[in-house]
């Protein structure tokens, strides 16, 4: 079984500068896993990218390893 917590976690570090400053939060309802990210204030900016293009890239990649869950993935950034 994938574990999207880790994956989610595992992208994250690779591009921030702090990432022993990334956490991730998972919470499960019936159908849909919302995962929470919290990195550092200043790598905020890197996770996002310029006009969002990191964070869509990221959300892309997690739904495409939720597709084997059979379960919606939402990724908050924070």
């Amino acid at each position: 079984m994938l574990d999207l917590k880790t994956i989610l976690a595992d992208i994250a570090k690779s591009i921030v500068d702090n990432p022993e400053a990334v956490n991730v939060v998972e919470s499960e309802t019936e159908n849909s896993v919302l995962l929470t990210l919290s990195v550092a204030e200043s790598d905020v900016g890197m996770v996002i990218g310029k006009h969002g293009r990191i964070a869509k890239a990221i959300r892309s990649v997690m739904k495409s390893a939720s597709s084997v869950t059979g379960k919606k993935v939402i990724v908050e950034i924070r």
